[in-house]
């Protein structure tokens, strides 16, 4: 608990407490309910989330795989409008806090809240004991305002991170960046490869280093950023069938760009799916699909900024 430090201009702020992963559409409803209640107050708004993951140190097997990484999910909680957010280290010790003593010493002891949104799924101490029914009688009994947020829902079902990683699973990243509000970033260093896009006039950077879930296999229209400037990006992700490679990669090619990559950190954001990976009987075939493959994404890039 020592290893969190908060500033005393942000004591007695209205607070939310969770992981945040993907900083959704659902996220984004109780972020605004959260800056809401903190107008109300007089007070400025934070979030609280944890790092790792909880599941993370009681059953890492069952760890869920990153949709956002410690820093995407700083910046988007912030650029939502959001004063301050902290980052609590998971430990054991931690984990082992009942409810009450978790309320005390964080939510109190920490932060001195002020108020606090929590969404209707919210459990916290050990075991996951207390539940927003404990939430809202710990409250109520210090004076702490507290209100749970209704789900967020896209008509058919209620949007979480689960959901989203689920659709990206299955190829299906349309529907995850609806859910998301936003495109989906992976972000790696781009590193030298076998440069065979080179040789047949679609040169690729190939990424390393993505600490976030990986969609299905397959190919991918998005767009990366260069410099400030962003390019219309192709992007596969798996094995290259069509000549025998079996290892996963990640390629991007970026439609008119031309430059020198290696070494750079690339923010690919993913827009849609485009077909899943195939093998081809001969490289005029494969050439032949991947301009068709290329057109196609400068035209969704293009529908996309309009």
């Amino acid at each position: 608990m020592s290893e969190i430090h908060v500033p005393e201009s942000l004591r007695g702020a209205c607070i939310s407490i969770g992981n945040f992963d993907g900083v959704h559409r659902g996220h984004a409803s109780m972020l605004h309910q959260l800056k809401v209640l903190a107008t109300e107050l007089c007070v400025p708004s934070a979030v609280v989330t944890f790092d790792p993951h909880p599941i993370a140190i009681l059953r890492p097997e069952f760890t869920p795989p990153l949709l956002t990484t410690r820093e995407e999910r700083r910046r988007l909680l912030l650029e939502s409008g959001i004063a301050a957010v902290f980052v609590l280290p998971v430990s054991t010790s931690l984990l082992q806090l009942t409810p009450e003593q978790f309320f005390e010493q964080v939510v109190l002891g920490k932060f001195h809240a002020r108020g606090m949104v929590e969404g209707p799924n919210f459990h916290f101490g050990r075991d996951r004991a207390g539940s927003v029914d404990t939430l809202q009688t710990l409250c109520h009994n210090v004076g702490i305002a507290c209100r749970i947020v209704a789900p967020a829902d896209d008509g058919a079902e209620m949007i979480s991170s689960s959901r989203i990683r689920g659709l990206l699973c299955r190829r299906a990243v349309a529907d995850a960046v609806r859910l998301l509000g936003r495109p989906y970033r992976i972000s790696g260093f781009v590193h030298r490869g076998a440069q065979r896009g080179r040789t047949i006039g679609f040169p690729t950077a190939n990424l390393t280093g993505i600490e976030t879930l990986l969609p299905a296999h397959g190919v991918y229209a998005g767009t990366a950023d260069v410099n400030g400037q962003r390019w219309p990006a192709a992007v596969s992700i798996g094995p290259n069938p069509t000549f025998g490679e079996q290892r996963e990669k990640i390629e991007v090619h970026l439609a008119g760009f031309a430059g020198d990559l290696y070494g750079l950190r690339l923010n690919v954001d993913l827009l849609s799916e485009i077909r899943p990976l195939q093998s081809f009987n001969s490289a005029s075939q494969l050439i032949a699909q991947i301009t068709a493959d290329v057109a196609l994404v400068q035209d969704l890039v293009a529908s996309a900024n309009h």
